[in-house]
């Protein structure tokens, strides 16, 4: 695996919200915690996953990694360089660089434009291939790299005529033309069949390896992320709760809310009901998040003492696994910081 090629820090995104008569009356200006102060490390050349039930916040930390949305605070680095203190203008470049697959095909593609207009759009933003000839090249080359073959056929035809999964690849190849580095991936294959989804999990797999691409793939299926993913964080509430490979994380979870998410990933060989963890009630609100530990509403064994009041710290549990959890053992002989160094007790 390379070098890094993005880092997370601190990253936090609170939204506004609504007020009540009382909240008004008081002066209280409520905020919707989505991204709560997370970070992460993704390495050039990786497919790493970020996992977690609907509405912990996985899809707004993808936008704000591409500034899509404006965080409350934070910072991103790619390439060392942080994104955020560059101006709208000097950020431009990294337009091309870093590129967004969506989840619904459907709604991210103009029903007005012909696929050729929709592929050809990012090469006219950034002045790219300007004569009418070449463009016209450029949109075939990347709408058969994305498995749209053949790729003339497409070019005069509207979205509504295409299926689930070929629209998806017009995203795809909407992306690839502008010969991105790093691809943010929300869920690109939760709204197809599922053979259509083996078909598109494929094609980004030949993408990474033919062209070196690095992902941030987000998705609710851990057996998916443990198939495809060499690395992952578990999100709950705005928070990672767990973090390090796809493969030990899943074959041997240690968070409690990991556990509960692995234990009933569909399987040949399923658990026994008594060796599932069905968490109970839903997802606390994320304007009123519960102090200490945000899942111990639902966590099946939580400690009234430690759990209900301190926040735990994403630590270092195992070699190269970090966890947020009062009730999982710190190594001994390491002391922990933070997730960007371990370091040996007595030494700096």
């Amino acid at each position: 695996m390379g070098d890094t090629l993005l880092r997370v820090k601190d990253l936090r995104v609170h939204f506004p919200a609504t007020r009540s008569w009382q909240e008004a009356l008081h002066g209280e200006r409520p905020v919707i915690r989505s991204v709560d102060g997370i970070n992460l490390e993704i390495k050039r050349g990786e497919i790493f996953c970020l996992v977690g039930e609907s509405g912990c916040g996985k899809s707004t930390t993808g936008k704000a990694i591409l500034r899509l949305v404006t965080p409350t605070t934070g910072e991103i680095y790619y390439q060392g360089q942080s994104l955020y203190q560059l101006t709208r203008s000097a950020f431009r470049p990294y337009r091309r660089r870093l590129q967004m697959i969506f989840q619904d095909p459907f709604s991210s593609l103009d029903p007005a434009q012909t696929i050729q207009e929709i592929v050809a759009e990012g090469l006219a933003v950034h002045g790219l291939y300007p004569g009418r000839r070449e463009r016209r090249d450029r949109v075939l080359q990347a709408l058969d790299e994305a498995g749209l073959r053949p790729a003339k056929t497409f070019l005069h035809r509207y979205p509504h005529e295409l299926s689930g999964g070929q629209r998806q690849r017009v995203v795809i190849a909407g992306a690839l033309i502008l010969e991105p580095e790093f691809i943010v991936a929300d869920e690109p294959v939760s709204a197809l069949d599922l053979s259509v989804r083996a078909e598109i999990i494929q094609l980004l797999l030949q993408l990474r390896e033919k062209r070196g691409l690095t992902f941030l793939f987000i998705t609710h299926d851990l057996a998916l992320a443990k198939l495809i993913g060499d690395r992952l964080a578990v999100m709950y509430l705005g928070k990672i709760m767990e973090t390090g490979t796809a493969a030990s994380i899943i074959d041997q979870p240690l968070n409690p809310y990991t556990k509960a998410l692995v234990s009933v990933i569909p399987s040949l060989h399923p658990v026994s009901p008594e060796q599932r963890l069905l968490l109970q009630g839903e997802i606390p609100n994320p304007r009123h998040i519960p102090a200490g530990c945000r899942f111990h509403p639902r966590c099946p064994v939580a400690q009234q003492e430690k759990c209900e009041v301190l926040e735990p710290p994403l630590e270092l549990k195992q070699d190269d696994r970090y966890v947020a959890c009062h009730l999982v053992p710190r190594p001994e002989g390491y002391v922990t910081p933070g997730i960007w160094e371990k370091r040996s007790r007595g030494t700096s």
